[in-house]
């Protein structure tokens, strides 16, 4: 198997995140492994430092430090008592070589495939490939709440069907829709650096970018499309704005998939659901991680 570079950078940034443990461990943990999985963290370990709960995380040294941390300050808003306790660049440290046998093909429900691009031609026989460059947008397909919304994606997506994903970050489940059929996708991130690492899954999966309308954005405000399927893996917070705007955008028989949320939000969320006129088709559940896919109620 041939190397897969990394744009020739040959260090990577670590970031330190420290937390007050509670009573609670395994809760602590958690946190800290959803904040390194929704920043993109490309490989991460628990650290103990002055009675504090640290997550050593590492980010991949192609993009700008302070671009990075900013996002990741935006990104701490949610998670309420986690701080970064310092960054670093950690030299001679080839994440390329390194990680070659990480991020393995994943199988997510009936039909697809998640793999990192050394893996290519990997995937079992009568699977669908979905490769997608581990990096610093979240997405990865590896985190509980990416497989969630895939597997409701899976049977969903018809052919010719156009889809809205919402806080797109690598791109993976617009990529899995027009890969499963959906013929037109329009994506939106909050996050103007992760564009690039959306157009280079697209080309890992030989997307042609006429088929996707790809901007930053925020949330669905100036989006005007209409969709077959909403996709929104994101926060509980975002989801929940993002609630009352759904309807206008979603197509009379449209599905809308939200992920990204625990199974302790889960009530939060469908009361709110409810009161935008929605209603659950079909909720799935990984771990702690909870999510559901939604359609119009019927009046």
């Amino acid at each position: 198997m041939e190397p897969y570079e990394e744009s020739g950078t040959n260090y990577w940034w670590t970031v330190d995140f420290a937390l007050s443990p509670s009573e609670n461990r395994s809760w602590d943990e958690e946190r800290l492994l959803t904040l390194g999985a929704l920043s993109g963290a490309i490989g991460s370990e628990f650290l103990e430092e002055g009675g504090k709960l640290v997550l050593r995380a590492d980010y991949l040294g192609s993009q700008d430090i302070d671009a990075l941390l900013a996002r990741l300050n935006k990104l701490l808003s949610s998670f309420e008592g986690i701080s970064v306790l310092r960054s670093q660049k950690t030299e001679n440290q080839s994440w390329s070589t390194q990680h070659l046998e990480a991020f393995p093909p994943l199988n997510v429900g009936r039909s697809l495939t998640v793999m990192a691009p050394w893996h290519k031609n990997e995937a079992e026989q009568g699977r669908i490939p979905i490769y997608i460059y581990p990096s610093s947008a979240s997405g990865t397909g590896y985190h509980e709440s990416t497989r969630i919304a895939l597997e409701l994606l899976e049977d969903a997506v018809k052919r010719g069907d156009t889809v809205l994903d919402v806080g797109t970050g690598t791109g993976i489940l617009f990529i899995a829709a027009l890969k499963l059929g959906a013929s037109r996708a329009v994506a939106r991130d909050l996050d103007p650096t992760t564009l690039d690492e959306v157009r280079r899954n697209m080309n890992l999966n030989s997307i042609n970018a006429s088929v996707c309308d790809l901007s930053v954005g925020d949330l669905l405000n100036g989006v005007e499309t209409q969709a077959n399927v909403l996709t929104a893996n994101i926060l509980l917070t975002p989801n929940l704005t993002m609630l009352p705007d759904v309807k206008r955008v979603l197509k009379p028989k449209g599905y809308a998939i939200f992920s990204g949320m625990t199974e302790v939000e889960r009530g939060t969320f469908l009361s709110v659901l409810s009161s935008s006129g929605l209603t659950v088709d079909r909720e799935l559940r990984s771990g702690d991680w909870w999510g559901c896919r939604a359609k119009r109620a019927r009046v």
